[in-house]
């Protein structure tokens, strides 16, 4: 509830501070723009309040930023995925002992066959005919 509360009140400073910005008098010089006396709120108390308006929005904005950012991680938990592995229940006696060797009355699994490639053919354009070529020598098979 708190952290929804927050989300809203921030989304509304960062519509505020946006807004406030744009209606600040440009200082010139970007693009050989000057900035002349003819502009909307051009009195010098005008700047001022815009000018503390936006200090006081960004700093508004960046403080309820950091908040959100600490309620959610506490309210996510403080265990790390290593805090939630079960390491307790690990028999240490069980580690780094060989895999059980299969009964010898029991078929072993076999390996299934190497993969081969089809059969290339050629084709004739001129006479429409096609051709097997001669297919290459398999390679011969990996020993485990």
């Amino acid at each position: 509830m708190l952290l929804n509360l927050l989300l809203v009140v921030e989304i509304l400073i960062g519509i505020a501070l946006t807004i406030v910005v744009l209606l600040q008098r440009s200082e010139g010089g970007a693009l050989g723009m000057g900035g002349g006396p003819s502009g909307f709120m051009t009195a010098r108390g005008a700047g001022d309040l815009l000018t503390r308006t936006t200090w006081i929005l960004g700093s508004s904005f960046f403080v309820i930023a950091l908040v959100l950012t600490v309620l959610s991680g506490r309210q996510a938990g403080a265990s790390s995925v290593v805090d939630r592995l079960n390491i307790d229940a690990i028999d240490p006696s069980t580690l780094n002992q060989p895999a059980p060797q299969a009964p010898a009355g029991t078929a072993q699994p076999t390996a299934p066959a190497p993969l081969q490639a089809p059969r290339p053919t050629m084709h004739d354009p001129f006479t429409g005919q096609g051709a097997a070529a001669p297919a290459p020598a398999p390679a011969p098979a990996p020993a485990n």
